[in-house]
């Protein structure tokens, strides 16, 4: 196995090591089992995911026809191939999970989620009254507490050009309260790990101010009643970053070593980086912010409709509108279905070198990858225009994660039916497994409500 020591040389996580000390997570964070937390990726995609992408070339003919009827049934996926743009995975099958059959008509659907998609509510377009809960990224974070406790990624954009800085993010610690995000790697860098380094280089208190007066409820004078909560709302986020920079300033030593390479053309914001080279360099951050223990918990929105698609291979020369191939355009004589699938499959690349990572640094009696679950998923479900009825799952999880699904394709029974389950399902189902007993995560079906069908609590076949 790869030492630490090797490790942060091959990745540029930084000089020097801690191959004899156990990584800085396990002393700040609240531990699992043997000591160690858990740690969860929540990696959103817009434009969905049509269940047909999902399928498996290796179906037999009965197989194949259940699953075209959208009837349950299961299968291991070691002795079967993949779909071509989940490859990348091929030698993680054991640890891969194909979820069909999930439905998210409880949140947000049609072009965006929001919120709605990660707190199973209806988010009113994204209104701050809309936000009934906080999501299940901020849930977990909460059963194993960091000092940054959640951090959120996001590469997204106006079509044209990617956001900057600190901005609103999609994740909700509470009601009524809207998560913030890093829009480009290089804030990123700066908020989670030069601000540690090197304190007089980042004013991250005064980042954050800035994000809070561009608020329209921080700019209003005065306040009543729902509004006055939202603005002290923000006012304890930031009374939490302040005492998360105390905290951090504690590890600064030990960040140091850890520190991700950011290459130059990040910086300023990035203007001119591919999205590919973003997606490099948040996935660096990502894994070392995991690594150092500043979080336990990550989302990562890896693009949304308005994220433009820049230095695509095969269409370098191309600006790509993610929703333009929602509606079947096409670019350099390429079909939008090939460029959808060339997206997704640069996603999964991703999601391979996260695993490839965490897999190389030792923890326990294994690696950092066996207390480790990532989840990738459309944030609107079956399509484009999607209706919620289908939302596919594509899990990662290490060998010591809670729940019995690893290495299988798994189609639940279809919306409307007996036995059907929903996005809230399953976010119970990992609350339960994880020492929150909550009885039920999220809002119910109405439809499924109507037809007085069972839609409550976790999926007990999945708990390990």
């Amino acid at each position: 196995m790869t030492s630490r020591r090797t490790f942060l040389k091959r990745t540029a996580l930084g000089a020097g090591a801690l191959a004899l000390t156990p990584p800085v997570g396990q002393t700040l964070a609240k531990p699992g089992a043997q000591g160690i937390p858990r740690r969860f990726i929540f990696i959103r995609k817009s434009n969905g995911i049509r269940p047909s992408e999902l399928t498996l070339p290796t179906f037999s003919k009965q197989e194949n026809t259940l699953d075209q009827k959208k009837e349950a049934f299961e299968l291991n996926l070691e002795n079967n191939e993949l779909p071509d743009w989940l490859s990348a995975l091929d030698g993680y099958k054991k640890h891969l999970t194909i979820l069909q059959g999930l439905s998210s008509k409880m949140s947000e659907n049609g072009h965006w989620s929001y919120s709605s998609v990660m707190g199973a509510f209806k988010s009113g377009r994204n209104s701050l009254s809309g936000i009934k809960r906080a999501t299940i990224d901020f849930e977990l974070a909460k059963l194993f507490p960091s000092p940054f406790g959640h951090v959120e990624l996001s590469l997204t954009g106006n079509y044209s050009s990617f956001r900057q800085g600190i901005v609103a993010g999609y994740s909700a610690p509470s009601p009524h309260q809207r998560n913030y995000c890093y829009a480009d790697p290089q804030t990123a860098y700066n908020e989670l790990f030069k601000s540690v380094v090197d304190p007089g280089g980042v004013d991250s208190e005064n980042l954050m101010l800035q994000f809070l007066q561009q608020e329209e409820t921080f700019k209003t004078k005065v306040l009543k009643g729902h509004e006055r909560f939202k603005l002290s709302n923000h006012v304890k986020s930031l009374e939490s970053i302040r005492s998360r920079n105390s905290q951090v300033d504690q590890m600064s030593e030990a960040i140091q070593r850890h520190l991700p390479s950011i290459a130059p053309v990040h910086q300023e914001g990035g203007l001119n980086a591919s999205t590919p080279e973003k997606q490099n360099a948040f996935t660096d951050i990502l894994v070392a912010a995991l690594v150092t223990g500043l979080t336990n918990v990550v989302t990562y929105t890896i693009d949304e409709l308005s994220t433009p698609i820049k230095g695509l291979a095969g269409n370098e020369g191309d600006h790509i509108s993610i929703h333009e191939l929602g509606h079947n355009g096409g670019y350099s004589g390429i079909s939008a279905d090939k460029i959808r699938q060339k997206i997704r499959t640069g996603h999964v690349q991703q999601i391979a070198r996260i695993i490839d990572r965490l897999k190389q640094i030792p923890e326990g009696n294994g690696n950092m990858f066996d207390n480790t679950m990532i989840l990738y998923f459309p944030e609107n479900g079956e399509g484009h225009h999607s209706r919620g009825t289908e939302a596919p799952f594509v899990i990662l999880a290490g060998d010591h994660c809670r729940l019995g699904i690893a290495g299988r394709y798994i189609r639940l029974p279809f919306h409307g039916s007996k036995g059907h389950k929903t996005i809230g399902n399953l976010y119970t189902t990992l609350l339960n497994a994880y020492g929150n007993p909550i009885e039920h995560y999220g809002d119910l079906d109405i439809e499924m409500s109507r037809k007085k069908l069972k839609q409550t609590g976790a999926i007990q076949p999945f708990l390990a």
